[in-house]
């Protein structure tokens, strides 16, 4: 399972090293559901006291642009695994040393080192994305901000709604190997590889931690955010 793991890792950090020049114009949009994220998450920083933050899989840095353009007086620091992507964010003015290679699922920080840890759109790429919680949950000492996909709330009614049947009954997993020929991921040509993910899925391992959870669609949706969401923002306090 490891090899097939590293594999896949090496897939998609392939596709960003080979995309990279053109990541900015596919991935970063001021009109896309993670700056409408980041900018609710700008808003609670000064409520929550926020001195320092670490930004999971900062690509070509905008969170540590964001941040440092409005907040400037709080310690920024991004991690990044592909070079490609770091070396676009230090050709804007980022600085080797806010912006530092890293891996997402085994962060090189102290328990509580910063205070809020935050991610936008990395846990889909990661297979066992609990992991990955956990390690922001443990370095973070006042709080964890998600900005992620809930794979229930993609597509036309009937298919969110055969999603949420397959759910309910166990059988969601063993429909998608199916659907993928076993790999349980897909690749696709605007977001490399994935895996079906959903902010749902780590709501219950978040909430042992943390003693106040919001949510909030980033996309437009129904009332019932986990059948109509597509992209969710978790705010976790704790």
């Amino acid at each position: 399972m490891k090899d097939f793991t590293e594999q896949e890792i090496s897939i998609q950090r392939k596709y960003y090293a080979e995309t990279a020049q053109k990541y900015e114009d596919t991935h970063v949009n001021e009109n896309d559901e993670h700056f409408f994220a980041l900018s609710f998450m700008l808003s609670i920083l000064e409520l929550l006291e926020i001195k320092s933050i670490l930004d999971i899989g900062s690509g070509t840095g905008r969170t540590v642009k964001y941040i440092k353009k409005y907040r400037p007086e709080i310690k920024i620091l991004g991690i990044e695994p592909v070079p490609e992507l770091r070396n676009i964010a230090y050709s804007q003015g980022i600085s080797k040393k806010e912006v530092i290679p890293g891996d997402a699922t085994n962060l090189l920080f102290k328990n509580n080192e910063f205070d809020l840890v935050c991610e936008f759109g990395v846990l889909h790429h990661i297979r066992y994305p609990e992991i990955a919680v956990s390690e922001m949950l443990r370095v973070a000492k006042k709080s964890i901000f998600i900005s992620d996909d809930n794979y229930l709330g993609h597509g036309s009614f009937l298919t969110r709604l055969t999603k949420y049947f397959l759910e309910c009954l166990g059988l969601w997993k063993a429909a998608h190997l199916i659907k993928t020929k076993g790999k349980g991921y897909t690749i696709s040509e605007g977001d490399g590889l994935s895996y079906p993910y959903s902010v749902f899925n780590n709501y219950q391992q978040i909430k042992k931690q943390c003693r106040k959870i919001h949510l909030l669609n980033t996309k437009n949706s129904n009332i019932n955010l986990y059948r109509t969401a597509s992209h969710i923002a978790l705010l976790g306090i704790k």
